[in-house]
């Protein structure tokens, strides 16, 4: 076993301004205006789908390399369908969180439809954040 701690340090500013510094790297979330923020950033919500995207280009470029895939690139679009309602503490009859999640990918590769398809289901099923979303993960808030 391999086990790595993978850890991020986050500051919440003025109104919705997030900032978080990761290995040099400055990452800012924010509401867009018409939500009370700033629109420096994207939102907590929209870097989910951008954090499951890149775990599906990141594991597709790992695989492909593997295999010896010349993969010349994938477009890979998320989206997910959320009732803004209970976030904003309004009662709601499903969940707080995204009610699913669909991702699209073209694949950029001499391969068949059926040869993509089984690429981009070998990708799904070795990606931690869209293991992370399908499965529950232990979620421990403390007091600092």
């Amino acid at each position: 076993m391999s086990m790595k701690t993978v850890a991020v340090e986050s500051k919440l500013g003025e109104k919705f301004i997030i900032e978080t510094n990761i290995r040099g790297h400055q990452v800012v979330i924010d509401q867009p205006v018409n939500a009370a923020g700033t629109d420096t950033g994207p939102t907590p919500l929209e870097l989910v789908l951008v954090s499951l995207a890149g775990c599906i280009g990141t594991i597709g470029r790992i695989i492909a390399m593997q295999k010896r895939i010349a993969l010349r690139g994938m477009a890979i679009t998320v989206e997910g369908e959320i009732d803004t309602d209970g976030l904003l503490g309004k009662p709601i009859e499903g969940r707080i969180g995204f009610e699913g999640i669909t991702i699209s990918v073209d694949v950029d590769a001499d391969m068949t439809d059926e040869e993509k398809e089984a690429f981009i289901h070998d990708v799904d099923r070795r990606c931690p954040v869209s293991e992370n979303l399908l499965n529950a993960t232990p979620v421990m808030v403390k007091l600092a």
